[in-house]
């Protein structure tokens, strides 16, 4: 199987190409579906099969393939590289070509390079040669006009004609920026390599196909009259899923579109639709002026140029896209897969789940508002120091569980011991005096003497009473959550500094911090639910008892304190615990309690700005 033509080809390809120095074009045969070697460039029976091997791995997986193998021919250590890339029509693949390039930096690229351009030209090619049952008529035909050396020799003529094409509006796609300069530089190459007046190309956007680049103008208006009537020739071929021509169409067609543009406009006017896997996604219009109508060869080579370049501007064409267009894009591609391509099933899908989700976005659900909470004991009680002195021990830490009457702290006694035995002598002291002036019957000296004993007396008592607060007692049962003082012993204590707070160990409140931007929301005796960082695997359920009148500011932020009475109190409740409570409040929509936040920000923002 042969063919001179595509060996011709190859030959000059691989000889042409820098760093090329084998290849293998393979195409199936149509009785039993096996690849069959069409031409081969090779130098070696290792080359051959390494070749072969992995145009059938591309040609099975329908991907692109790249090895490495060492070469006979390359020099100790050096590495070659295999590359293979399938051939396909709209179809799927017919074939597969392979080229085993020399090792050098960034190799890989290199190799993809010029796999690209090579199953290019010769996709042109072998596509041009379809079906087989034609390409034998001609050949035929061919044999009774002219000898079959000459009928080669045209044949390889087209062929490379149609590669430099195929090749040079590639590289023009290839080498723009952006998707509008790519188009632009396509169909205005297109119109010069094929000798028509205009060529546009138009994309399916919504049902229906919309103009986006024409030959020799980089401003014009898609809206305008004339570009209107080529989308509706574009429409009229990609809904056919034909190639259209008029006048002159060989096949019987539906022409309304076409003919109505020829009659405006006058000239002839082909379309081809641009079809990638199946799916025709746009349309190229040629338009030739006077009687020169498009012959059947002509067709037959742009729409060799439309199957391989028109996958090229799609995928630039959707790089391209808003994100809104991607994602439309990707809703259709699922709709397609689940229920059938076609507009009607996906506007249908889109149509409904915008109402579904509108429904789920109005209908009212619960709405709780989340804050920060905290765990306060029901009564929590300072102790005070009693006396003004030195902390001689401490007996408690915080966390400390204490009985009513336990000692919990002592302050040093030296200075009052030694103030009360000064004031028991000077009291002995006054008691004699007092007695002596009672026997010389000096009563000026009984009352004086009797006087200054009371006084000392009084002081002697208020010492006593201040030394037996030097111990610091428990006020009631309950545990000690603040104040440790063992890392103070020996400092000076003022008298009324606050030393140690206790808390009942097994009667708590909770305090929830709500933001004052929520505070309207939140009801007494509502319910609410907490969860503690110490306790994440469980729920207390509360109910709100009160709400404080006063804002408190923290971290830039206003807050209310919302008390709550807890439902049930777990064993490894303490005071001190925090974590996040949960209020039930109003029913509101999903919309509202996602958006409301926003809304009221703008509201005062707006306000403001005096708007």
């Amino acid at each position: 199987m042969r063919n001179p033509a595509m060996q011709e080809w190859l030959d000059g390809y691989c000889s042409a190409s820098e760093g090329v120095v084998g290849g293998a074009v393979m195409i199936s045969n149509p009785d039993d579906g096996a690849l069959e070697v069409v031409a081969e460039h090779a130098s070696s029976s290792a080359q051959r099969t390494e070749m072969t091997a992995a145009a059938n791995a591309s040609y099975d997986t329908d991907a692109p393939f790249l090895s490495e193998v060492n070469d006979d021919g390359s020099q100790a250590g050096e590495l070659a590289q295999v590359v293979s890339l399938p051939l396909r029509n709209e179809k799927g693949p017919i074939g597969s070509v392979a080229l085993e390039l020399q090792a050098k930096p960034s190799t890989e690229s290199v190799a993809v390079a010029e796999l690209e351009k090579a199953a290019s030209a010769i996709s042109a090619a072998l596509i041009g040669q379809k079906p087989a049952q034609e390409s034998q008529k001609i050949q035929v035909k061919r044999r009774h006009d002219d000898s079959s050396a000459t009928s080669d020799e045209e044949s390889s003529v087209a062929v490379r004609d149609d590669s430099s094409v195929l090749l040079g509006l590639q590289a023009t796609i290839l080498d723009r920026d952006h998707f509008d300069e790519a188009a632009i530089a396509f169909v205005t190459g297109l119109a010069s390599a094929f000798h028509v007046d205009r060529v546009s190309i138009g994309f399916l956007k919504q049902s229906y196909t919309s103009v986006v680049a024409v030959s020799g103008s980089a401003d014009f208006h898609s809206k305008a009259e004339l570009f209107r009537t080529i989308g509706e020739a574009m429409d009229e071929s990609i809904e056919q899923g034909a190639t259209i021509c008029f006048p002159d169409n060989s096949k019987p067609r539906i022409t309304a579109a076409h003919g109505e543009f020829v009659r405006r406009h006058g000239g002839s006017v082909c379309t081809i639709p641009l079809v990638n896997r199946g799916r025709a996604f746009g349309a190229l219009t040629l338009e030739r002026s006077g009687n020169a109508s498009f012959s059947s060869e002509e067709v037959t080579r742009v729409e060799n140029v439309a199957c391989i370049i028109g996958p090229i501007l799609e995928l630039r064409h959707q790089q391209e896209l808003p994100w809104y267009e991607h994602a439309w894009h990707t809703v259709r591609k699922v709709t397609a897969r689940m229920f059938g391509r076609g507009h009607v099933h996906t506007k249908a899908v889109v149509y409904g789940g915008a109402a579904v989700l509108a429904a789920l976005l109005l209908i009212p659900v619960e709405h709780w508002v989340g804050s920060p909470a905290r765990i306060e004991g029901a009564i929590q009680r300072s102790v005070a120091a009693p006396v003004e002195g030195f902390l001689q021990a401490a007996y408690v830490k915080p966390g400390d569980l204490v009985v009513a009457g336990q000692v919990m702290a002592e302050f040093a006694e030296q200075d009052l011991l030694l103030e009360i035995r000064q004031r028991q002598s000077e009291l002995a002291q006054y008691e004699n005096t007092y007695s002596a002036a009672l026997v010389r019957s000096d009563r000026t000296q009984f009352v004086i003497a009797q006087a200054q004993a009371g006084e000392v007396r009084a002081q002697l008592g208020l010492l006593e009473e201040q030394l037996s607060r030097s111990r610091v007692l428990a006020p009631f049962d309950g545990i000690v959550i603040d104040g440790d003082l063992s890392q103070s012993i020996g400092a000076p204590v003022e008298k009324g500094e606050v030393l140690l707070t206790m808390a009942p160990a097994d009667e708590f409140r909770l305090i929830v911090d709500v933001d004052e931007r929520d505070i309207e929301n939140i009801r007494v005796d509502e319910d609410g639910a907490l969860a503690l960082a110490a306790l994440p695997n469980d729920t207390l359920a509360f109910k709100v008892e009160r709400i404080t009148p006063v804002a408190n500011s923290r971290d830039g932020r206003n807050y209310f304190e919302v008390e709550g009475k807890l439902n049930g109190v777990p064993a490894a409740m303490r005071p001190g615990l925090q974590g996040v409570a949960k209020i039930r409040s109003v029913d509101r929509s999903l919309l509202w309690i996602w958006t409301h936040r926003f809304v009221d920000w703008m509201r005062i923002t707006l306000w403001s700005m005096g708007v």
